[in-house]
């Protein structure tokens, strides 16, 4: 501490050493500051007075240089303004032209100026809001669009739906009219082929045309084939197919656009195919039918050819094999309903217009062609139920009687509508009569309005001549061996149809018969094809009027045996009389002569008729007296009704041998009444003794006298009651021919005995 004060003391001396060394001119320093001190104050006085008078001065360029500087700042701003402005205005501009072709309907337009923006105009302003709005807005603007577009396509596709129908009928037309015109030259060479161009089938006239349709004879059509004909783009505004399409394309939607496309058109051609429940009633519906589907094929096929893969050809294809398949089924079941021949030839009509239409957008048709062999078949049929109609008409109102012709003009009318010739008849003078009724005729030119009406359908079927006379000989085979031919055989069978009107008949159908090759004859003069081609159809007429007149000789057969059956119910023996009347029963004199008349009318039958009815007549008769004498109802007969009853059977044989018909050879016809005839002469005879000696020899007198028959008509003669008979004498008189009676009861019983074992 010592050490420390004293160095202490020792720095505070070196201090003040050199203080006072200093001291001095810190002295004179402090003088010169007091006299710098009065200096300085008077030059801090002149700057501030030179300050105030500076800034009193400066005042006015401090408020000049600021209008500069504000004046500086607002121009650099105006030029920046012009210069964004001028990169902005153009995406207004563009925007402004977006609004005007959204508001016009310029979709397609439109999405090319969204495209611009988005890649042009907005990427070089995009830091503004009001582009970032625009930029936010523009993909809904371009749902907008679309749905805007499908919108109008949903509209345009409601529109072909309504104008399908008109479409379809122009189409149709425009077909129809050019067929027209292309068979003209084949009309002109083919002039007389079809030569009969007059047929009705319900009191409506129609006229052949080259192309098969049925032509009114006061047709209207003539202004309407004048005027022009619209087309599908005349009647269908494409336009929205068009716009929705680019502008599914510039989306990049196209594929959702035609998946859509075809889809609603698949669901309309569905629509379309759906036939009314009463189409097949009027040959309008059909017509509607039809031109709907044209229509919308037609449709299809334009867009097919004017866009671009919206609809391709395999697209068509498949709608038009799903259609054709529905048509052909739909056709096919609504024309089993039609039962009326001009209905279903008026929808051949349509169906061939309907088939040309559609091969000439390129569809095929081939299997619309074969249908129409199966509507062929039911127009037959229709066909076929109406001439039956025709034909039990005209057998109704036949008189069956021959035709009388009092003068030459009646004559030649009637030959004018059948193939008549006959020398004989020629020769004879006026009045005279045909062999044939006048149903004859009539049935004959009914057959040939049947093959006109057939030759209509079969025209406009793209058929050679040969197979049109294939079919025309086919469908009239079928009018003659199954309408005809029925219509022929219920006549016969009918009960008010008698022998007279039978005879008739078997007349008629003779003449028919030979008026066949007349009719071959019509059919190769309309078809102009030779009768000789290689597998030309023959008509089977020959057949229907042979089978028609053998049931008719047949019913003959019949009526005849019901009438002898009639007379036979009548006859009253008295089979216990003593002795005969001496005279034939009335019931049979009355048979005869019944006979007598009915064989008078059936010279007329040709060929061999006559003389077999006559025979089946006698045959009947003889077998029918048979069973009188042979009824087991019948016990006891005596000798006086065996002599009544050979008395009948006498006039039988009086009445065959008078040759009732002429033909019979020598006997022929009493031979039907030999086995009553012998076995009458055997009881007649009682010639017992030479029946069993010469029987089973061939030269036999009682040959046809059957043992079990006399046997029956022996066992009816004896005395099983005791009464008054032929074998009661016979015991009274002599009791050795009771036994011999016995014997030959014996013996005939034996002899059936040995012909049943």
């Amino acid at each position: 501490m010592e050490k420390l004060d004293a160095r202490i003391r020792n720095h505070d001396r070196e201090i003040e050493k050199m203080c006072n060394f200093h001291h001095q001119g810190f002295v004179d320093a402090i003088t010169e500051l007091l006299k710098v001190r009065a200096d300085a104050e008077k030059l801090m006085g002149q700057v501030t007075d030179t300050n105030r008078r500076l800034q009193e001065a400066g005042r006015e360029v401090t408020a000049q240089t600021e209008e500069v500087i504000r004046c500086r700042i607002q121009q650099r701003n105006m030029a920046t303004t012009v210069e964004k402005l001028q990169l902005c205005i153009p995406v207004l501009e563009m925007y402004s032209k977006l609004k005007e072709q959204l508001e016009s309907k310029r979709y397609y337009a439109a999405l090319k100026t969204m495209e611009q923006l988005e890649k042009v105009y907005i990427p070089r302003v995009s830091q503004y809001r009001f582009c970032q709005i625009m930029a936010e807005n523009l993909p809904r603007l371009r749902e907008e669009i679309k749905e805007i577009s499908m919108s109008d396509l949903k509209d345009f596709l409601e529109s072909i739906r309504k104008h399908s129908d008109k479409v379809g009928e122009t189409a149709m037309r425009q077909a129809q009219q050019h067929r027209t015109f292309n068979s003209a030259v084949a009309k002109q060479a083919s002039m007389g082929h079809y030569t009969k161009p007059v047929y009705s089938l319900n009191g409506r006239t129609h006229t052949h045309t080259p192309n098969g349709l049925l032509m009114d004879d006061d047709t209207g059509d003539e202004e309407e084939a004048d005027e022009e004909i619209l087309t599908a783009q005349d009647l269908v505004d494409f336009s929205p197919v068009y716009r929705c399409l680019h502008i599914y394309t510039v989306l990049g939607d196209r594929e959702t656009f035609e998946n859509y496309y075809r889809k609603q058109r698949k669901k309309q051609a569905r629509l379309v195919l759906q036939p009314q429940a009463n189409m097949h009633e009027t040959v309008e519906g059909y017509r509607k039918y039809f031109n709907q589907i044209v229509g919308f094929f037609v449709v299809e096929d334009h867009i097919l050819h004017a866009t671009r893969g919206l609809v391709t050809r395999a697209f068509t294809d498949e709608l038009w094999n799903m259609a054709l398949s529905k048509i052909i089924a739909v056709l096919r079941t609504h024309s089993s309903y039609c039962d009326d021949p001009d209905l279903v030839l008026e929808l051949k009509n349509l169906i061939v217009i309907f088939a040309d239409t559609l091969q000439g957008y390129g569809f095929p048709v081939n299997r619309l062609f074969d249908l129409l062999f199966e509507v062929r078949d039911q127009y037959n049929e229709t066909l076929l139920k109406k001439w039956a109609l025709v034909f039990r008409e005209i057998f109704e109102l036949d008189n069956y009687s021959p035709i009388p012709v009092d003068t030459e003009e009646e004559y030649k009318l009637v030959v004018s509508r059948f193939p008549f010739h006959d020398a004989e008849i020629e020769k004879q003078d006026f009045p005279k009569k045909l062999p044939m009724s006048q149903s004859v005729p009539q049935i004959y030119t009914q057959v040939k309005e049947f093959i006109y009406a057939s030759l209509k359908f079969s025209e406009s079927l793209h058929r050679s001549s040969t197979e049109i006379d294939d079919m025309l000989r086919k469908s009239t085979n079928l009018l003659l061996t199954r309408t005809l031919s029925s219509c022929l055989q219920n006549l016969i069978k009918k009960p008010h149809i008698g022998l007279t009107e039978l005879v008739q008949i078997i007349i008629n159908t003779t003449h028919l018969e030979q008026a066949c090759r007349y009719l071959e004859e019509f059919i190769t003069n309309i078809t102009n094809v030779s009768p000789e081609t290689v597998h030309t159809t023959r008509l089977y007429g020959l057949s229907t009027f042979k089978d028609a007149r053998h049931a008719a000789e047949g019913e003959i057969y019949t009526k005849l045996n019901q009438k002898i059956d009639e007379f036979i119910q009548l006859a009253d023996y008295e089979w216990g009389m003593a002795e005969s009347d001496g005279r034939a029963s009335g019931y049979l004199m009355d048979l005869i002569n019944f006979l007598r008349s009915t064989f008078q009318v059936f010279t007329h039958l040709p060929g061999k008729v006559a003389q077999t009815a006559c025979m089946s007549a006698c045959k009947h008769l003889s077998t029918s007296l048979m069973q009188m004498l042979l009824d087991t109802e019948l016990k006891q007969i005596s000798m006086g009704a065996i002599q009544q009853f050979n008395l009948d059977v006498i006039q039988c044989e009086l009445f065959a041998s008078s040759e009732p018909v002429p033909g019979f050879q020598g006997d022929t016809l009493q031979l039907a009444f030999i086995d009553l005839r012998q076995l009458l002469d055997l009881f007649m005879v009682w010639d017992w003794s030479t029946y069993l000696a010469d029987y089973g020899q061939p030269t036999s007198k009682y040959l046809r006298v059957n043992p079990a028959t006399a046997l029956a008509l022996l066992e009816k003669m004896k005395d099983t009651s005791k009464k008054n008979n032929i074998f009661s004498q016979f015991r009274k008189n002599d009791r050795d021919k009771q036994k011999l009676i016995e014997t030959v009861v014996k013996q005939l019983r034996s002899l059936v005995n040995g012909m049943s074992s």
